[in-house]
């Protein structure tokens, strides 16, 4: 795969694109800027430096599956993150999907379309049918970003995020062998 993702996703109405950059070594002030309290309150709150650490190394080496950095493809400003990796899901194994927008770049569908876009490289990797998500039922942002991004919603499941925490998350999918 290249340096940056073949990727530029622009919704139906125009806006701004976004393209993927695989995550990289000089990524972790993201980790650091995505940590905060803001930004994991449906997350299970802040992690360690020394979690932080071993999640950015996890980020690097991601196999199968791959992390992203999402940025504007008009400037290449870093906005959040995206990946897809691989999970066993009711006794299958899928890819399952997540990310973050920083705050200041909000509300203006960048999520979306990263998901879009991470979609495509999930189909691109072949390997698993499905995609998933998994946001908390009360995190309405990721739980939009899901239906706009064309999943579809199988209804609430019971997870654990972070390991040992239980939260009641719905269960969104995508089937990347249809086309959209």
């Amino acid at each position: 795969m290249a340096d940056t993702a073949d990727v530029a996703e622009r919704t139906r109405a125009g806006g701004e694109r976004v393209s993927l950059v695989p995550w990289a070594e000089g990524d972790l002030w993201l980790l650091r800027r995505i940590n905060s309290p803001e930004m994991t309150v449906h997350l299970g709150g802040p992690e360690t430096e020394e979690r932080l650490l071993d999640r950015h190394r996890r980020y690097v080496e991601l196999t199968p599956g791959r992390m992203f950095r999402v940025v504007l493809a008009d400037g290449g400003e870093t906005v959040g993150s995206v990946g897809y990796w691989q999970r066993t899901w009711r006794d299958s194994e899928v890819w399952e999907t997540g990310w973050s927008v920083l705050p200041e770049f909000q509300g203006r569908g960048l999520a979306v379309r990263a998901a879009r876009a991470v979609r495509e490289q999930a189909r691109a990797a072949g390997s698993h049918r499905y995609l998933h998500a998994f946001p908390q039922v009360g995190h309405t942002a990721s739980n939009a970003v899901c239906r706009g991004a064309g999943f579809e919603l199988l209804g609430q499941v019971d997870f654990e995020y972070p390991k040992g925490h239980r939260i009641t998350s719905n269960d969104w999918c995508v089937d990347l062998e249809r086309g959209d």
